[in-house]
């Protein structure tokens, strides 16, 4: 169990109500006593006070000493996240207090126990002995020594501030300073006793009492003591000045007008009413009759809510925010088509879909200002641009940038705020978003929108519903706000790198643009154009003529990263940068072209081997395509039988609908093993297992259908996969290879290990005509619709018995016109 809400001094808490004994610093203490663990330490050597208990444990441990000799070792806690039950010694601070319980009152219907205790001593902690009941083992306290030459002046030094207190205090027992006159001879006392009367934050307090050596126990004391009295004398100043201005006025307006002289006294305002000013400013917004309507409200129960009552500060700070935000003020650039495309060429290479789009939105801009803006998704892996992308849009518009990073955000309040009722309420991210950039006009880029979550306070998701529905976002209503804000001519772009993770209603709102991985020439130029000069500049390089060869950064590509993007790249060349600005700093010759010799000196061994193909065709083995984060991979499925009663293993984390795609094709394989001429009791005396490789990935999704088919029936015909070709294509029961995604990854796989042939889905074709042509320069990719197909363009000498019939056609004209819902 651990220490949820940690023991309390009391707030009531009267150290100076009770009277003290100066034996009682000297008494045998037991080496055991029962360990009661404090927040704060509030309780001095000689002095009465109170504690708040309301740990079930530590009530059991102040009834067990009550029944026995009622002491009690208090100790502060360092940290508040302990066992109870077993407690460590370095969890508590080294010095405590001794204590003996005087009187309880324990209301079970309260929530707290009160327990008035008597300070006995200074203790401190040797050990911890864990139990249902936790005990310390202490020693005393060693006996205050002193030197009276150095000891002396503190003393009459604090006696001198704490007398010139004793009328600046309310409540101060006046004879306090007499009895500080009786402990001349036990400064230790002395110090205790002040200490205890100041008003001071339990902290304080705690920190005192910790502090061992008696001379910077003193020292701690004054410092206290010069504040608190530099404190009260300022107060009777600013009093003095509010008695002097208003005389004998009610009561009321002397506290506003002590309040007032306070901040003036602090230069926090002039000497005109702020108020009026406030009333002013709010005159000169632009504002809707129902937002007027409730400024209007809260400006009177500003005007009537006194000074000292804390809701009149939350009703300013909600009228200040309502000043700040920028109803009507827009971004008043405008550039021209021909600059926005030089722009976006400027600072990204290709992405030319998503160029296009932009430069449609500002031609309709142009032609419809008051048209609503576009929901842009940009979807892709981790590294592609999304961000920079976003930025250059908001450049091209003449916009300010705000950047929402969603990843992680489970509270609805979030976006919509937190409503006022709420102690520290503020707006949502949307709208400090405006008040941040000062226009209504901005471009947001809500970034990570897929790696929200729901939790108990909502779903942030819904929430943006309203803020991105271009049909209801003209009258989004913030709940910090509770009054509707114009979003409508806010630019909205998403990033995400799995579209599939986003809630369809809020999907069903986007426009969707793919920003795809990159191929290695892309990267190269990507290079050479951006990530080179940029990282230059900014290492103090730029009018250094530094080359770096294709070769190079094609190795760079090749054998240090494994991504889809260019963050690993950029790091790379940050290093090779790096080592040409350490040589101009020592005042070595610069070396202007980087060499292929010094890769392996400064970024070490290659850490990613370049994924080759088979270099022959084997039995049971069929070439896979995959989507990954790095940008598509080789998937080998590889299939081996032995005697056995027909069963399936399937191992290398295989995901269940992965599991599903290879029950699917024995079933097919088996369901056709006469047309394709295998012996149909075969699987009845043969074991199968199915692995795929590299067994610590997770691998799942459907599209290892075709290769697992393949692999299958090479195992079971005996005849060898053509190492050459790759695979990728989701099956059904029926033959039919279903379209699958991630093409541009899987070519780009494909390509890099050297493959010949990539046999893809017929229905994907339209995918692979949107590729670049030098992506698929030097790769046969041919479309296939059924398996009999697959079959035919990967296994070396099967020859199978076709139907006529074409199951693709046969599933066309099966399919119902239409579908009716009753």
């Amino acid at each position: 169990m651990t220490v949820n809400n940690v023991n309390r001094a009391s707030k009531s808490q009267s150290p100076l109500g009770l009277s003290y004994d100066l034996a009682q610093d000297r008494l045998d203490l037991p080496r055991v006593m029962k360990l009661l663990p404090m927040a704060e330490l509030n309780s001095f050597p000689n002095l009465t006070s109170s504690i708040c208990v309301d740990e079930a444990i530590s009530r059991s441990t102040i009834n067990q000493s009550l029944q026995e000799d009622g002491l009690l070792a208090l100790f502060a806690l360092k940290n508040f996240d302990i066992d109870t039950q077993n407690p460590k010694t370095e969890d508590f601070y080294p010095v405590g207090v001794a204590v003996k319980v005087i009187e309880v009152k324990d209301n079970h219907n309260d929530q707290y126990m009160k327990v008035s205790i008597q300070g006995l001593s200074r203790i401190l902690l040797t050990d911890c002995l864990p139990g249902p009941i936790p005990y310390a083992v202490v020693r005393a306290h060693p006996q205050e020594v002193w030197d009276e030459k150095v000891l002396g002046p503190l003393v009459m030094e604090a006696k001198r501030l704490f007398a010139a207190l004793l009328g600046l205090i309310p409540g101060l027992p006046t004879d306090l300073f007499k009895i500080n006159r009786l402990l001349e001879e036990e400064p230790a006392v002395l110090a205790d006793l002040i200490m205890a009367s100041l008003p001071l934050r339990p902290e304080a307090k705690t920190e005192f009492l910790l502090i061992e050596n008696l001379e910077s126990r003193f020292i701690k004391l004054l410092e206290h003591l010069s504040q608190e009295l530099t404190f009260r004398e300022t107060g009777r100043a600013i009093t003095q000045r509010v008695e002097e201005s208003l005389g004998r006025q009610d009561q009321e307006k002397r506290l506003r007008e002590q309040i007032r002289a306070i901040k003036i006294e602090l230069g926090e305002i002039d000497e005109h009413d702020d108020l009026a000013v406030l009333e002013e400013k709010i005159r000169r917004l632009n504002l809707s009759a129902e937002v007027m309507t409730v400024v209007a409200r809260e400006l009177k129960r500003l005007r009537l809510t006194p000074p000292q009552v804390a809701e009149r500060g939350v009703i300013r700070q909600f009228l200040e925010w309502v000043i700040d935000l920028p109803w009507d003020k827009s971004s008043s650039f405008d550039r021209s088509l021909a600059e926005a495309r030089d722009i976006l060429e400027r600072d990204h290479y290709g992405l030319d879909k998503v160029k296009k789009r932009i430069l449609e939105y500002l031609a309709v801009r142009k032609l419809s200002p008051d048209q609503g803006g576009p929901i842009l998704c940009l979807t892709g892996p981790p590294g592609v641009g999304k961000t920079s992308l976003a930025k250059s849009i908001a450049e091209v518009l003449g916009r300010e940038f705000v950047h929402l990073s969603l990843g992680g955000v489970k509270d609805e309040a979030e976006i919509r705020g937190h409503r006022r009722t709420y102690v520290g309420a503020r707006p949502g991210r949307i709208i400090s978003g405006i008040h941040k950039c000062g226009v209504n006009d901005p471009v947001f880029l809500l970034d990570e929108i897929d790696k929200m979550t729901n939790g108990v306070q909502g779903d942030p998701a819904a929430a943006l519903l309203e803020a991105l529905d271009f049909e209801q976002n003209y009258a989004f209503t913030d709940h910090y706000l509770e009054m509707p804000f114009d979003l409508s001519k806010a630019l909205f772009i998403l990033t995400a790198n799995v579209l599939e993770h986003i809630p369809s209603p809020l999907k069903d709102r986007l426009e969707v643009l793919e920003v795809s991985s990159y191929s290695a020439l892309e990267k190269m130029a990507i290079a050479r154009r951006h990530l080179w000069p940029k990282e230059l500049e900014r290492h103090g390089l730029g009018d250094e003529n530094l080359t770096i060869s294709d070769e190079i950064l094609e190795e760079i590509i090749e054998g240090y990263t494994y991504e889809s993007g260019c963050r690993g790249l950029n790091r790379h060349l940050r290093s090779l940068i790096r080592s040409r600005a350490v040589d101009k700093a020592e005042g070595r010759t610069l070396d202007p072209i980087i060499r292929a010799n010094e890769l392996h000196t400064i970024l070490g061994p290659p850490r990613h081997l370049k994924e080759t193909r088979e270099s022959v065709a084997q039995v049971g083995v069929a070439t896979g395509l995959a989507w990954t984060a790095g940008g598509g991979d080789l998937m080998f499925v590889e299939c081996v039988a032995m005697p056995g009663q027909g069963r399936l293993e399937l191992t290398g984390q295989l995901g269940e609908v992965m599991r599903e795609s290879a029950k699917a094709a024995i079933s097919y394989v088996r369901s056709k093993s006469p047309d394709w001429g295998l012996d149909d009791e075969w699987f009845k005396h043969h074991d199968l297992h199915i692995h795929l490789p590299q067994g610590a990935i997770p691998k799942d999704g459907p599209s290892a259908g075709v290769s697992l088919i393949v692999a299958l029936v090479s195992i079971i015909s005996g005849q060898p996969v053509k190492s050459e070709v790759g695979l990728t294509g989701e099956i059904s029961l029926r033959g039919l290879v279903l379209p699958v995604g991630g093409l541009k990854e899987k070519v780009l796989a494909a390509k890099r290990a050297g493959l010949a042939t990539v046999l893809v889905p017929k229905k994907n074709l339209l995918d692979i005509a949107e590729l670049p042509g030098q992506l698929t320069e030097g790769l046969e990719i041919l479309p296939i619709n059924t398996v009999d197909e697959a079959l035919r363009l990967s296994l070396i000498g099967f020859e199978a018995s076709f139907n006529e019939a074409d199951p693709s056609r046969l599933y066309e004209t099966r399919r119902p016109a239409h579908l009716t819902l009753s």
